[in-house]
């Protein structure tokens, strides 16, 4: 007999000493003992609490001796990480986190001074001071990430020593069953829920099941909410099925984000087909958000109000994910990060359609926004119908955009992913873009015309498999060996906007494939990332430097050569005058990899009136225009040297257009082009007096992807009465309209 681990000169308390041969005497008795519960150490149980964290992670809480502690950080390690994983049934631990980063647990501190080995069945068996015995406060409290597979087989076994209180349900994996009839539709809305535990499929009795539950199961799988359904077909076909029960029962309050923060039920007694009589097996039905709905009419209306909508996402790779930003008084915003938790995550996901959040981001993860922080400290219940329902601290002020909140929303299992294959790359992020089309009644892969193909398009193709943001769209692709079986091209004329969802939602020419070129060598392509640039124009900085200067033809001479003037300075007298609105840009990049330019270093133009080599030469366009939209200055497509003219503190530049050097706009930097440099204006000399809107538009190709392009166009109110002009209003992205 061993006693539990404890220090040298540590008594053996009578209650160790009870829990042990508790333990020797109840294990393997019936199919409820203490399985964790080993030769000589105490009977505990393990659960992850906290706060900002995923259902695999959190801080580390024990149940002893009638009450739940937690574990001090103090000699804690990767081994430690493992043991506590394997035992809540995770395949392994990723990492552990020191100094509470998961918050301050209550209660007792019942382990310090942890020492495993990895191969310990328990955390029980590791060493330790013993329990209860630790000189350390809550802020050392221990948190771990495990990873997000479970052990196959798992079985999760009740503890007896175990209250009913603060336990959370744990198993192997958990899925919507549908019925034959609805098999085949996608999504999957509807079905008898089943978890796996102990390696077996299980129902679950519905006699204490709740609508709370439902949501909290829908929104697991992408939906934003619960529906009532016809029960007579599943209560004939239980009838007929053989069932196999779970042992408990579920109490979510239906603000969870996933079923293991839901706290486990009592204990069912399982009298095999009998059981759960006069109840059945659980069935969930959920409703799809309107973007996921197999028809509009199934869509779930009150998340997707047809109005103007109050929030949305900005930023994010991936569909459901992206930097949060809310509508007030007619401007975008963001929301600052203090406070921000699963609870206001899973709000504004709902709200969108999504399901339930799987991650609440802080630190501007999705990248930094514009314009004003509109909310702070946010705190929602979790059943508010918007984001901006929630309270928030109206007097908090200081938050930036370093700050910025983000989502990663649960979406619904659509399986875009296997209708579109890249092939031949040198990784899975890259390679000939392959789709399965419908050909003679039969589905064929077949490649894609790269007439027409650019980044809009490969943004798509990306998003569509799960790869994050297009790093090059390409219409050559001999140097990639594809599936000779599917050279033919089934897919031509494609145009996307950039929000599709899947490549067969832009538009196309349908069955009536028109490609020219062929397919073959001409195939399009494309590579992914998971990060990107953003680029942002300062309004402010263009609205407080421009102004008029009148200009002799004569010292003109090198920018009418680079298309600078209007026309009609080719018959100018060089004595004669150009009036130019000039103006200075300065150039962010708010994203979270650098902006480099697309062309190679050797296709670089010189421009001899900057005296440097240009690497795009379609960096911006500068237009000035009507009230209805209709150009009055000729404008032109303004190229640029990229680099580096400013950075925030701690970044150090790294792009300089000096010497031929390396191009580009590091994350946290700004290009500026001044004022006084040639072609930094409109040539206005042409204009009448009266009201315009100036525009500016930054990488208007879409030559080199971003995270966003909404926020690539800036306009102002421009009033000119022949003499002066006055720029005011200046305003980025879509919320400014003509007229």
């Amino acid at each position: 007999f061993r006693s539990p681990i404890r220090r040298p000169n540590q008594a053996v308390t009578a209650q160790d000493f009870i829990l042990t041969l508790l333990t020797l005497s109840n294990y393997g008795q019936n199919d409820h003992t203490p399985q964790i519960a080993y030769s000589g150490s105490p009977v505990i149980q393990l659960r992850l609490a906290g706060e900002k964290r995923k259902h695999y992670e959190g801080r580390v809480e024990v149940f002893y001796n009638g009450e739940w502690g937690t574990v001090c950080d103090d000699d804690f390690s990767i081994y430690a990480a493992q043991v506590v994983c394997r035992e809540l049934g995770y395949l392994d631990a990723e990492s552990w986190a020191p100094s509470a980063k998961y918050g301050r647990g209550e209660g007792r501190i019942w382990l310090d001074n942890v020492h495993c080995t990895g191969a310990e069945k328990s955390l029980a068996q590791c060493e330790s001071n013993g329990f209860g015995v630790s000189d350390c406060k809550h802020s050392e409290d221990v948190g771990v990430v495990c990873t997000q597979k479970r052990i196959p087989g798992f079985k999760f076994i009740k503890n007896h020593a175990n209250s009913d209180e603060g336990m959370t349900v744990q198993v192997e994996d958990v899925r919507i069953r549908a019925t034959y009839s609805h098999r085949k539709r996608i999504p999957i809305t509807e079905g008898f829920l089943e978890v796996k535990d102990g390696g077996k499929w299980r129902q679950i009795c519905n006699e204490e099941w709740t609508e709370m539950n439902s949501r909290v199961i829908c929104g697991m799988y992408g939906f934003p909410g619960e529906k009532r359904f016809n029960t007579r077909p599943y209560k004939l076909l239980a009838k007929r099925r053989k069932k196999n029960y779970w042992g408990f029962s579920v109490n979510c309050t239906g603000n969870e984000a996933d079923l293991s923060d839901c706290k486990l039920g009592h204990e069912i007694e399982l009298k095999g087909n009998n059981t759960c009589e006069p109840g059945m097996p659980v069935v969930i039905s959920c409703v799809p958000g309107r973007a996921f709905a197999p028809s509009v009419s199934m869509g779930f209306r009150k998340a997707y109000r047809v109005e103007q909508p109050l929030v949305r996402l900005k930023g994010g790779a991936m569909i459901g994910e992206g930097r949060v930003e809310v509508l007030k008084n007619g401007e975008w915003g963001t929301v600052c990060d203090d406070n921000w938790n699963i609870q206001a995550a899973t709000v504004v996901c709902r709200e969108l359609g999504f399901g339930s959040a799987k991650e609440a981001l802080t630190g501007a993860r999705m990248g930094q926004g514009i314009g004003p922080v509109h909310m702070n400290e946010v705190l929602c219940s979790g059943f508010e119908k918007s984001l901006t329902d929630c309270y928030f601290n109206r007097d908090a002020l200081g938050c930036s955009h370093e700050e910025d909140a983000a989502v990663r929303c649960n979406v619904p299992a659509m399986g875009f992913h296997k209708r579109l294959r890249l092939n031949g790359g040198r990784n899975p992020y890259e390679g000939r873009v392959e789709v399965l089309a419908e050909r003679n009644g039969s589905l064929v892969w077949g490649t894609v015309c790269s007439d027409s193909w650019g980044t809009m398009e490969a943004m798509v193709v990306c998003r569509q498999l799960g790869l994050g943001f297009a790093s090059h769209a390409f219409q050559e692709t001999w140097y990639w060996q594809g599936d000779a079986s599917a050279d033919a091209v089934v897919m031509s004329g494609v145009r996307c906007s950039g929000t599709e969802l899947t490549l067969d939602q832009c538009l196309h020419h349908g069955k009536h494939v028109l490609c020219p070129k062929g397919g073959g060598r001409f195939a399009a392509g494309v590579s992914c990332t998971q990060t990107a640039p953003d680029l942002v124009l300062s309004s402010q900085v263009v609205e407080q430097t421009t102004y008029l200067e009148d200009r002799p033809m004569y010292v003109l001479q090198c920018a009418q050569e680079e298309h600078c003037l209007s026309s009609s300075a080719d018959k100018a007298d060089s004595t004669s005058y150009r009036r130019l609105l000039r103006f200075s840009s300065q150039i962010h990049n708010n994203g979270q990899s650098d902006f480099r330019p697309r062309a190679a270093h050797h296709s670089w133009v010189w421009h001899e009136c900057h005296r440097h080599y240009h690497s795009m030469e379609v960096f911006t366009h500068y237009d000035l225009m009507s009230l209805n939209g209709t150009k009055v200055a000729e404008g032109h497509k303004a190229s640029f040297c990229l680099e580096d003219t400013h950075c925030d503190e701690g970044i150090q530049k790294r792009y300089e257009c000096a010497n031929f050097g390396a191009q580009g706009i590091t994350v946290g930097c700004w290009d500026t082009y001044r004022h006084d440099i040639d072609c930094q204006w409109i040539d206005i000399t042409d204009v009448k007096p009266g009201d315009y809107i100036f525009q500016i538009v930054i990488n208007p190709n879409y030559e080199v992807a971003e995270s966003d392009y909404t926020n690539n166009i800036m306009r102002c109110r421009s009033r000119y009465d022949g003499h002066r002009i006055w720029t005011y209003n200046c305003h980025i992205g879509e919320t400014m309209t003509f007229g």
